[in-house]
């Protein structure tokens, strides 16, 4: 199932995407029961108390009811917003997660041992087919990183990696955006990586039950239509259980929690010579299962 966050007639709701109509989600309800009571947010909504299995029911009905009900909006007529518009705290992020990427920064020495975690600011989010602010006043090395990104589903610290996907509510695209001179200048990663805009995410969110393995999602990253990246999520280095264990080792993971996996190779630094973005570059990344999330660099006024 696909759950977004989608702006329509001046309205901001949590829809059901399938077969290019999305279903709102009160609204469908109240025609089912009577009620309205699913929040605005998709925090709130993952929090709730039986949230899957509501919105399942909701869907046999209105499928059963499609005729008489009305209420799919066609998906070209919506804003597909952030599916987490403004994430609670900071966004996780693995570092060099794929060994040929971690080469084409560096080289083989440069291989990680252990999970590498920075993070990006909640004000770096931004929706599908949202613009991409150049920030051309403070980098000259904007750079792009497709990445699949999963959506933490309950609370949970200590989890085993045995355990760690039962923790996963699904998962999203995310354009981990990065200004690589700033990355580079500061010896940190978190202002490179936290400009306003900096992390595009989308379109939707597809619930576990849909993606068996995430661990084996082909992903592709184009440029202005040109292939730049291509792997599949079976070369991390670090799967997916282990990065949920490592980061809740001490550390409470909540509802609503964003991590990021890590990109393949095939940014633009690990060309020679480099090949930043620039005003009027789009990016295209496709995750297998998923979707494609799509933006473009715009010149600031």
């Amino acid at each position: 199932m696909k759950l977004a966050t989608v702006a329509w007639k001046n309205k901001v709701f949590i829809g059901v995407v399938e077969e290019k109509r999305v279903l709102p989600l009160n609204d469908a309800e109240e025609k089912y029961t009577g009620r309205r009571p699913y929040p605005e947010d998709l925090i709130k909504c993952i929090e709730q108390e039986g949230f899957m299995n509501k919105v399942e029911s909701l869907m046999h009905w209105a499928e059963e009811h499609y005729d008489s009900t009305n209420l799919y909006i066609p998906m070209e007529k919506v804003k597909f917003l952030a599916p987490i518009p403004r994430p609670r705290k900071n966004i996780f992020c693995v570092g060099k997660n794929y060994e040929e990427h971690a080469i084409e920064m560096g080289s083989k020495a440069d291989i990680p041992e252990h999970v590498m975690i920075f993070t990006k600011a909640p004000t770096t989010v931004i929706g599908h087919m949202e613009n991409i602010m150049e920030h051309k006043q403070v980098t000259e090395q904007l750079d792009y990183e497709g990445e699949l990104a999963v959506i933490i589903g309950k609370k949970g610290k200590g989890i085993k990696k045995e355990k760690a996907l039962d923790y996963i509510f699904g998962y999203t695209i995310l354009n981990d955006i990065t200004a690589r001179d700033l990355q580079k200048k500061h010896k940190q990663f978190f202002i490179g990586k936290s400009l306003d805009t900096t992390a595009p995410i989308g379109p939707w969110i597809v619930t576990k039950d849909s993606i068996p393995n995430p661990n084996e999602l082909n992903i592709t990253t184009k440029v202005n239509g040109e292939i730049r990246q291509q792997s599949n999520t079976k070369h991390f280095i670090f799967p997916i259980e282990e990065v949920i264990s490592v980061l809740s080792k001490g550390m409470t993971l909540e509802p609503g929690d964003i991590i990021a996996t890590g990109t393949p190779a095939g940014v633009g630094k690990g060309f020679n010579p480099p090949r930043f973005l620039k005003a009027g570059d789009s990016i295209e990344i496709s995750v297998e299962g998923i979707g494609t999330l799509i933006n473009q660099v715009a010149a600031e006024e």
